[in-house]
């Protein structure tokens, strides 16, 4: 399926570029967390519907969600 002539896929990664990219306009370091997290879902669901699919992107934004979710509940504040 298309709109504007751009296939679904590549609507979802323009959206997760998007969503990175609008991340680091926010003040709050856990706000720029919670949207990059988001953000770094959307290129994981891009990476696997991309044929073939894109590992690198999967792994990368995987582990960059890992590492928001460690900052945003694992670490305790002194």
């Amino acid at each position: 399926m298309e709109f504007f002539g751009i296939s679904g896929v590549e609507w979802i990664g323009y959206a997760a570029m998007a969503t990175v990219l609008i991340s680091f306009l926010m003040k709050s370091v856990n706000k720029l967390r919670i949207v990059n997290s988001f953000g770094c879902l959307l290129f994981v669901f891009y990476g696997i519907l991309l044929n073939p699919i894109s590992m690198p992107i999967i792994i990368t934004n995987t582990a960059i969600f890992c590492i928001n979710l460690y900052y945003l509940l694992g670490k305790k504040k002194l």
